[in-house]
């Protein structure tokens, strides 16, 4: 792991202080999202903006409980940006193309419709075989998410791995 990770890990995990369950959610994507990223030989500019946006991912959800009572995907998408935005600027290592893709992906993780980006696809995949588990989901769920979430092979054999299908 760089610094730049390191410290923005470390940023998060101060920003999330105290809700051990959501610094575990996404130190998981993250460890995921990079195991992904590297078995699809993702570019190591590209794979850099992916482990910042699977730290990140969910950064909206303290906002959108507060602002609208939810901790809906929708209401993260909105919010989460702005929040990655004011973090990542305050740490003062990233620049401003890469703030910009990671932002694009904490407002775009929850919606999985029409997905050409290799990053956007890999993000999206890790967060799903962590909420798979701590959803508590049925083999039934796991295989419908299989059929019309996956697409990439490491992460198609790793679903299939974790979850015995």
């Amino acid at each position: 792991m760089n610094r730049k990770i390191a410290d923005l890990m470390e940023a998060m995990i101060a920003y999330d202080k105290g809700d051990v369950r959501r610094i575990q959610h996404f130190l998981k994507v993250h460890d995921l999202a990079v195991t992904i990223g590297t078995l699809e030989g993702l570019p190591e500019n590209e794979l850099f903006i992916l482990e910042a946006a699977a730290i990140l991912h969910d950064i909206g959800i303290h906002k959108s409980e507060e602002k609208y009572h939810s901790s809906a995907g929708k209401y993260q998408e909105i919010e989460g940006p702005g929040e990655a935005e004011t973090l990542l600027a305050n740490l003062g290592s990233f620049t401003t193309g890469q703030i910009n893709r990671i932002k694009y992906l904490i407002a775009h993780h929850h919606t999985y419709g029409n997905i050409q980006e290799q990053d956007y696809q890999i993000l999206v995949e890790a967060d799903f075989l962590v909420n798979l588990y701590e959803d508590g989901s049925s083999k039934e769920t796991v295989t419908k998410v299989l059929q019309n979430i996956f697409r990439t092979e490491a992460g198609i054999r790793l679903l299939k791995a974790m979850y015995n299908i």
